[in-house]
């Protein structure tokens, strides 16, 4: 399988403010975004594209739900829609509104593209789903569903750009003959373990493009027992409600391989507590050698 092409995203802060209204587009791509926070919505409103066909995304966080709110909606005009919402719903504070530049789509295009986003927001499980049920897909040609399918991948592409992480899929295949994913066939991956015995704690993880996946079979703590207030903990709470690190005796396992973006996001969660990754993971071949000698002789004979 041939790796990813890069692709290039235009992102326009519209006030000049990183927190307010911004616009996305990738290049070569019909699909626009703009994403508003509630405060600004009425100026968002106003804007062309909140008329025209498309699907939204309502976003916001619940004292109740480790892991952040969504509601995914379609709509012939979705800038109406979303105020019938800001009626009767409090709980949003960030809406995205996803249409094209030339108001192309139509009823049976956005009902597909609102199906098949809460089809990946369930399989991610990274968001609290506020739809009630995954609405069916319509029947499309088989040329249009083709065209909607990328589109969907052009916006699974840009929503993490614009902060938006909930559709990203941690939960990651296990290796086979311990090589990488697809985009690596025939790169080894290299293993780490990490070892605390007063709690309990053994965890295997292997390196795979670019990610830290701890692997199934990995025991963590069963709660959180670092800061409350830490970073890591809304981490370890969001693994946990996503259902991949569950109870088992006095400890946690991991029941599938998860991928983190360091060791020491992995660390901390296998730990319940925050964690040194660079020197608590070690080098399954040779025990000795901490993931930071082993990165540092890396990079070391890479400048040779």
């Amino acid at each position: 399988m041939n790796a990813a092409k890069g692709q290039s995203l235009e992102l326009f802060f519209i006030d000049g403010t990183p927190d307010g209204m911004l616009t996305a587009e990738i290049f070569n791509w019909t699909g626009h975004v703009l994403m508003t926070p509630r405060t600004q919505l009425a100026e968002a409103l106003r804007r062309a594209e909140a008329s025209y066909t498309g699907v939204y995304l309502l976003l916001g966080e619940s004292e109740e739900s480790s892991l952040p709110l969504v509601y995914i909606g379609e709509s012939e005009d979705v800038g109406e829609r979303i105020r019938n919402h800001d009626s009767k719903l409090d709980w949003w504070t960030k809406v995205i509104l996803i249409t094209t530049s030339a108001n192309n789509l139509h009823k049976a295009h956005v009902k597909y593209l609102e199906s098949r986003l809460v089809e990946e927001a369930r399989r991610a499980g990274r968001f609290k789903l506020m739809n009630g049920n995954t609405p069916p897909r319509p029947s499309l040609s088989e040329a249009a569903k083709s065209n909607m399918e990328q589109f969907v991948e052009h916006v699974l592409l840009l929503l993490p750009a614009i902060r938006v992480d909930g559709f990203l899929l941690k939960i990651r295949p296990q290796s086979v003959n311990g090589l990488g994913s697809a985009h690596t066939e025939g790169i080894p991956s290299v293993e780490f373990q990490l070892r605390t015995p007063r709690n309990g704690v053994t965890g295997t993880a292997k390196l795979v493009d670019g990610e830290f996946v701890v692997q199934p079979g990995s025991v963590g703590r069963t709660t959180w027992e670092g800061a409350p207030e830490h970073n890591y903990k809304k981490l370890f709470d969001e693994v946990v409600a996503n259902g991949v690190f569950i109870p088992e005796g006095t400890n946690r396992v991991f029941k599938e391989a998860y991928a983190f973006t360091s060791p020491s996001a992995a660390g901390a969660v296998l730990n319940g507590r925050p964690t040194n990754g660079p020197e608590s993971w070690r080098l399954a071949s040779d025990n000795t050698k901490t993931y930071r000698q082993w990165e540092f002789e890396k990079l070391a004979n890479q400048s040779t």
